[in-house]
């Protein structure tokens, strides 16, 4: 029998990824009450606002002064996928596109020929605790659809089918399907509306003692099982725990069993684009004239301007989860309470 295993690393910040993924990122803060502001109520001394990726207390600020988060930045070329498992997100961009989600939603954001967009992570308990627990995985374009236009979606965690998949296994399928389960369609023109593309995002909680067989894929398809939390996950002989990153033989038939405290992890395959890669910052194309290009036209035209009258837009307090999309269209979801 072949082994599925083709490799076990460490995972960094970022975590790298493997073709069509750029990369995926995966914050863990620990925020204490909100002030009126919905930024923390506890003291910023010692940090460096609007660069704190200190984790000083459990949590950083990132590029927010006020409010945690990442204010007005650029990016096009590729596509973010971001995964908020525990408190929220206010996003506004350049489309006129404005949204809070968070506690099982997934943003899906096509940046294409370009957008701006800020990210702010508003602290809306003023009792507190407001833990935030989020992926934002990076998933790249095709060079024929690097200029598609700029697209917001939402996919709400009401949605995401959440599968019981073997006893103590549960999925959450955020890309692709599972046993009949399909996950939300993607943007148009994502790779993942590819059917060929077999994309999967999947979600994975495992109980102590529980197994899984996991579903097969052609060969060719790059596959990663991302270890972030347990103490003794296993494939045949190999074994692995929370900062481990499995790459995986999609084909071969492969059993993920957990022989330590409950674990989790998160699947990202596709197919490979195969397209080469220049990346600068905010800007993923496919040559340097063209982060060159990337460059200049975000000088010269700021990918349509900043509708907003702040670069860190946050929603009010009592504001449920919503989307408001950039053709005026207009979701509501109810607030869920921390956990």
């Amino acid at each position: 029998m072949t082994d599925p295993v083709l490799d076990i690393v460490e995972l960094g910040f970022p975590w790298e990824g493997l073709d069509p993924f750029i990369f995926t990122v995966h914050h863990v803060d620990h925020y204490p009450a909100g002030n009126e502001l919905l930024g923390p109520i506890a003291s910023l001394a010692g940090r460096r606002v609007g660069s704190d990726f200190s984790y000083q207390d459990g949590w950083s600020m990132y590029h927010g002064d006020v409010v945690p988060g990442f204010p007005q930045h650029p990016h096009r070329g590729f596509e973010t996928v971001t995964v908020v498992r525990r408190g929220y997100v206010d996003h506004s961009d350049s489309l006129g596109a404005t949204a809070r989600y968070g506690q099982g939603d997934v943003q899906w954001l096509t940046t294409g020929s370009g957008i701006m967009h800020s990210e702010m992570f508003p602290l809306i308990d003023a009792a507190g605790p407001n833990p935030l627990e989020l992926f934002q995985i990076w998933l790249n374009l095709p060079p024929e659809s690097k200029m598609v236009p700029a697209h917001f979606g939402m996919l709400w965690g009401e949605d995401i089918p959440s599968i019981t998949a073997a006893p103590g296994v549960t999925v959450d399928v955020m890309a692709g399907a599972i046993d009949g389960f399909t996950a939300p369609a993607p943007p148009p023109d994502s790779w993942a509306a590819r059917p060929d593309s077999h994309l999967a995002i999947w979600l994975i909680r495992m109980d102590p003692g529980s197994r899984w067989e996991l579903p097969t894929a052609p060969a060719g398809t790059n596959r990663m099982l991302h270890c972030f939390e347990g103490t003794d996950a296993r494939i045949g002989s190999a074994r692995f725990e929370a900062r481990n990153g499995v790459k995986l033989r999609p084909e071969s038939a492969t059993t993920l069993e957990n022989h330590g405290e409950p674990a989790e992890f998160l699947l990202l395959q596709g197919r490979p684009i195969g397209a080469p890669v220049f990346q600068m910052g905010p800007f993923v194309m496919n040559s340097a004239e063209e982060l060159r290009q990337a460059v200049d036209d975000y000088r010269r035209t700021e990918f349509g301007g900043w509708p907003w009258s702040t670069r860190s837009p946050v929603h009010a307090r009592t504001d449920g989860r919503f989307a408001l999309h950039a053709d005026g269209r207009v979701e509501h979801r109810d607030l869920i309470p921390a956990n």
